[in-house]
């Protein structure tokens, strides 16, 4: 019988927030020496009391608002009890029964999948601290070589950082999708401003869990709908989390095929060098944690807050995409490009905020398409897509930079591209322009006149240019005459060359074929 992947994922988000969950250390432990950034509290000392951070319940309250989630009106603070280095109190305080936020849903496009759009239920998001770094070595020996005691060193400067963990329904068709998810997520909560959620950084964390499960011919599910599980732990790229479900649902496939599926939970690693998942240990249950309210943290009220973090709410992806669509003209695929970077969106809202003067003052008359957008409106699109993400893109990752660190602003960009749509500069002449700009942020109409870039429009001078082409290269021109068209093209290049890039491509085309017939 066909099988078919049962998959959901457990997101470890890292909270933005200055100090830690339960106490007044700072919570970027970033290049501080270990053991620094800990105080009594978040070491576990007899007698210490936590004290909840309120920026952080408010930041975990914004991305369950975000992921359609209903917030508690009241909710709690727990103790999962477990044995680890890593944990000085030998439990965790985490939220187990009364969640801050619980049955949401986040919609995803999937371009290139199964199904282009896929709902994934959000079962909760809850508010916990993380836990200790371990660093597991090898030390040398006396001699210098390789092989002295196995040791691990734990570096507290993290733990207590706040966490907000949000659990999936088993909702995902395939692990591309699971991995399409894990980026929206991450550009949600950049877009909130509650976290940098980059998994290179362990901001954002992933454990996936998998397990196949049989369907007949008419699509019913054969057996149980939810099989014993696999979960792979601390996934920490997307990559990763793709070819880590990929290769469980070959191994579980090929078990099923045997006749010996997984009869037990367990936890795996990945092995990313060797392309496999490895078996650690039995999985847990919430039994063997033994959870029970914090007796040291009171209940929250949350109702109030919530409602003033609803109007906080800013726009998502989701939606800046689709109106960059319809009032920008961008096709998908660069509305995409635009806001997958909260930065990269705000520059081009504010390109166009400068460009709207120039196309109010187009003509009435512009025929309007089906989306109510104009053929300018569109061209201009084009234009700024183009220019942005293609060629601006190139030379800013040639040197190393990024739209926030730049010297163009929206205003002279947005100048920038009038120049180029009112053909008053050329390709040629705008890739030096803009390389100017890059240089000293100074106003490209003053960059083009300094530097004389502006487009030859003058037919008079280009015919004289023309001229002087078609006699420097009476070979070319001769074979262009036997029937070789496709020397036009060259012949144009010579024109651009001899004019610096500076000539009016279609006019000298135009006058290149009077000259060549004459």
């Amino acid at each position: 019988m066909p099988l078919e992947p049962v998959i959901g994922l457990e997101i470890h988000v890292q909270l933005k927030t200055k100090t830690k969950m339960f106490c007044p250390c700072s919570a970027h432990e970033t290049g501080a020496l270990p053991n620094t950034h800990v105080c009594p509290i978040c070491l576990g000392f007899p007698g210490v009391l936590p004290v909840v951070n309120q920026a952080a319940v408010r930041a975990g309250i914004l991305l369950g608002l975000a992921l359609n989630c209903e917030i508690a009106e009241h909710s709690k603070f727990d103790r999962k009890n477990y044995f680890y280095p890593d944990l000085p109190k030998a439990y965790q305080i985490s939220q187990y029964d009364l969640p801050i936020a619980k049955n949401g849903f986040l919609e995803i496009h999937v371009p290139g999948g199964a199904r282009e759009h896929a709902r994934i239920g959000i079962t909760r998001a809850h508010l916990e601290e993380d836990a200790a770094k371990s660093f597991h070595s090898v030390p040398p020996t006396s001699q210098g070589g390789v092989g002295g005691v196995a040791c691990t060193l734990v570096d507290f400067n993290r733990g207590g950082t706040p966490l907000i963990e949000t659990v999936t329904e088993p909702d995902f068709g395939s692990p591309h999708e699971a991995k399409v998810f894990l980026q929206e997520l991450r550009l949600i909560a950049r877009y909130l401003g509650i976290s940098d959620a980059d998994m290179e950084k362990g901001h954002l964390r992933c454990d996936a869990n998998i397990s196949m499960r049989q369907f007949d011919e008419a699509g019913n599910i054969v057996g149980l709908r939810f099989n014993p599980k696999t979960e792979i732990k601390n996934l920490n790229s997307f990559r990763h989390v793709e070819r880590a479900l990929e290769y469980e649902i070959d191994r579980q496939t090929r078990l099923w095929e045997a006749l010996t599926p997984p009869s037990t939970s367990t936890t795996r690693g990945w092995d990313d060098a060797k392309g496999v998942t490895l078996e650690q240990r039995s999985k847990e249950d919430a039994a063997d944690y033994r959870y029970f309210p914090e007796p040291d943290i009171p209940p929250l009220a949350l109702k109030d807050i919530a409602q003033e973090m609803r109007s906080q709410l800013p726009e998502l992806p989701e939606a800046r995409r689709t109106r960059f669509a319809s009032e920008y003209g961008f096709k998908a695929a660069d509305a995409r490009a635009a806001c997958d970077d909260p930065a990269l969106a705000d520059f081009v809202e504010a390109v166009f905020s400068e460009l709207g003067t120039w196309l109010r003052a187009l003509p009435e008359m512009e025929e309007v398409n089906e989306e109510g957008l104009t053929s300018e409106r569109q061209k201009l699109a084009r234009l700024v897509s183009g220019w942005l993400f293609s060629k601006l893109a190139g030379i800013l990752a040639d040197r190393g930079i990024d739209i926030r660190t730049m010297k163009i602003t929206p205003e002279n960009f947005a100048e920038f591209i009038t120049l180029i749509a009112t053909r008053k500069l050329n390709n040629a002449s705008g890739l030096k322009v803009l390389d100017a700009m890059l240089n000293d942020g100074n106003d490209p109409t003053h960059i083009m006149e300094d530097r004389n870039l502006g487009q030859v429009d003058d037919e008079g001078l280009l015919a004289e240019i023309v001229s002087r082409v078609v006699e420097e290269y009476p070979a070319e021109v001769a074979r262009y005459r036997a029937g070789e068209e496709q020397l036009l093209k060259y012949l144009i290049g010579m024109v651009m060359k001899a004019s610096e890039g500076t000539a009016d491509a279609a006019l000298a085309k135009n006058l290149l074929l009077v000259k060549l017939k004459s």
